[in-house]
Parts: structure tokens; sequence; C-alpha cells
């Protein structure tokens, strides 16, 4: 089984601590991305399964084998940069070759591999060429060829779209998706960007100031974020949040915001005895409504701007001092959207979270009382 898992995983630098025991298993085959903000422990963990960084206390097992005194070309893992690391002075076929050249590999079956990597990654054409000569994707493409060919238990990536332009970091990402669904090999993916986490990750493992917060499918962590932090950082836009305190009226829970009342949905974790708690409310931006429902709340908001998108748009609005986005249909015209002055919140859209703690009332994963 060539998973990989980590046990209570510490890494010092010095007094300083920057990663704080954590535990992860990825199974084989499994495509698992680490997201957080710069500074998380992200790539600091991925490096210590890499063997790059040494362990400070903790174990990295790989295909069942605990590997923290193996060295990294033991580790029978390939890894991804975000700066290609390609040999300038080689061609493509070279930069390919290298890693089965160092390993003796015979001339014949580096060039059966060579082209069947080349192939798979559409780099037919360019194998006599220099990087140089090759546009970034291209460039990732041989850096990812590299790592295919020597057939490893475990790729790792290292944020390595991060170069590319927006158009290219889009086709990279289907690339990237396609090619593992192809190979089937353990991947373990850093980035910085959530949109890349949602579309690439069978699992994303969100970080934060060197600790996990949260485990999941793209769509646990959008549907159902254990905290304030992850609905803030999972979602384009993110989750909206705004402040607001518990009032009970005739024994049910509604939220207010500034003398506006929105209904709570049931939890188990709020109760009558909690009036005048204060809570944060999470609403994502395409669950808010411009028009009228019944049994929706009205709030009044100040709108800032409409950003046009197409067949959305994004409504940039002040709800009690609070910045709110509202993604909204255009169908085809924004006057009707330039006019908005009220939105309307539906309770069951609703997530409620504690305002001193930042964890979600009623959350699968909550130990919260």
């Amino acid at each position: 089984m060539s998973g990989v898992k980590l046990e209570k995983v510490i890494k010092r630098y010095g007094n300083v601590q920057v990663v704080h025991g954590i535990d992860l298993e990825v199974e084989e085959k499994e495509f698992v991305v680490l997201v957080g903000p710069s500074g998380c422990g992200k790539s600091t963990t991925l490096r210590m399964i890499a063997g790059l960084e040494e362990i400070s206390d903790g174990t990295v097992t790989i295909d069942d084998k605990v590997v923290n005194e193996t060295a990294p070309k033991d580790r029978d893992i390939a890894m991804v940069f975000q700066n290609y690391a390609l040999y300038p002075h080689l061609n493509v076929e070279e930069n390919i070759a290298f890693g089965l050249k160092i390993r003796k590999v015979g001339k014949e079956d580096i060039k059966k591999q060579v082209d069947e990597v080349a192939g798979i990654l559409g780099l037919e054409d360019y194998l006599e060429r220099r990087p140089a000569d090759l546009s970034g994707g291209q460039r990732q493409r041989v850096a990812m060829g590299r790592a295919i060919v020597r057939h490893p238990k475990v790729f790792l990536f290292d944020e390595p779209l991060s170069n590319l332009d927006a158009k290219l970091r889009t086709q990279m990402r289907a690339e990237i998706k396609r090619l593992h669904k192809r190979l089937g090999v353990t991947s373990i993916y850093v980035t910085h960007d959530q949109v890349e986490a949602m579309t690439l990750a069978d699992r994303i493992v969100v970080m934060r100031d060197g600790v996990i917060d949260q485990v999941g499918s793209p769509m646990e962590l959008f549907n159902n974020p254990i905290n304030t932090f992850v609905a803030g950082f999972i979602g384009s836009p993110p989750m909206n949040q705004i402040d607001a305190v518990v009032e009970v009226k005739n024994d049910k829970l509604f939220a207010n915001i500034v003398g506006h009342s929105i209904e709570l949905p049931p939890l188990r974790e709020l109760t009558t005895k909690d009036d005048g708690r204060k809570v944060v409310l999470g609403i994502r931006p395409e669950h808010v409504l411009v028009t009228p429902e019944d049994g929706a709340a009205a709030i009044p908001v100040e709108l800032d701007l409409v950003e046009t998108l197409g067949s959305e748009a994004l409504l940039h609005c002040q709800v009690a001092g609070n910045h709110f986005v509202v993604k909204a249909e255009t169908h085809g015209k924004t006057d009707h959207l330039e006019q908005v002055s009220t939105l309307y919140f539906r309770s069951n859209m609703l997530m409620v979270f504690d305002h001193e703690t930042g964890m979600a009332f009623d959350h699968p994963s909550s130990t919260q009382v």
C-alpha cells in the first residue's frame, strides 16, 4: 500500500515550533491537497514527507515503512517544484531522462519510457528543445514528465502552478487531474489557492499556524466548514460572516443584526438559555436572495458596486458595517442589480458560529457545548 501517514509530526527551527504535532493519513491512489495561507506550515510538511526537511518529532510512514531516517532518494517519491528545476543545458528528452540515467537504466529502456511519458504529456514535438525555448506550461509539463518517468509510489507537488498565468493555470489543473486519473499514483499537492484545492482534491487539508483545522472532501468543507477560518478560506467568493446577537422570541431563536431579526435554523447547541449570546452568522454569496421570498428575512444594505462577470454578477455591499458579497444571476442585464437596497436571508441557508471560539454550532466534528 503506497499510502502516506503522518503521526504527531513536529517541526522546530531552534526554539520556534512551526508544525505542531499533525496527524494525517493519505490513502493509496488518493489526491490530497494541503491548503492554507502563507506561513501555515504546508510546504514544510511536504518537505518533511520528501525528506528535504528533518522531522523534529513524530513519524512519517510511506508504503508502511517509517522513513524518518531514510534519504530522499530512497523514499521512492517524485517531487514537482514551483520553479520547475530543469537543467537549462539539456533538452526536453535529456531532462526527462536524467533521473533514469543516474540510476543506470539501459538506453533502450530510457528511450521507451521517455517516449511514453512525452506521449502522455503531449511533448513529442518538443523533445529536442531546451527549457529556454519552451512556454511556462510546457516547462511545467517537462518537470512533471521527469517525475512520472520514475514511476514513484508518491507524487509531491509544491505550488507547481504559481508561476503560470491564469489561463495556463486552468489548463494545467485539468492536465494534472487527468494525469492522476490515468496513473493513479498517491499524490500530495501544496497550494495557497483554494480554487486549485477545490478542483483537484479528493480530500482537502486546511492548515493554519502549523496545525490542521479541517480535513474533508471539497464539498464537505464547502458545505460544513468547522470554523470561521475554513468558512472564510474555502469558496470563491468566501462565505460572508456577520456579527449578531441571539435573541429569544416566543421560544424561538433569532439573530439580531443591528435591530433586524433573522430566525436561526434549529441547533442542538443553542437554546433559549443563550439569549444575548454573541454569534457569527455565515452565509454563502450564492445563497443570498435579491428578491423577496416567503419566509425570508429582509435586511437593508448599502450597495457599493456591482462587479459584472457575464451570466453572474458580484454585489459588494455593507451590512451592519460588514463587507458583504452577493452572487446573483444577471439574466443578461444588471440594471435591476444596481438598484438593490435590501437582501433576503433564508434560515436554512445560514451557518452559526460561536463569536469567541469561531467554531460552528452543530458541526459533525464539533465538541462544542
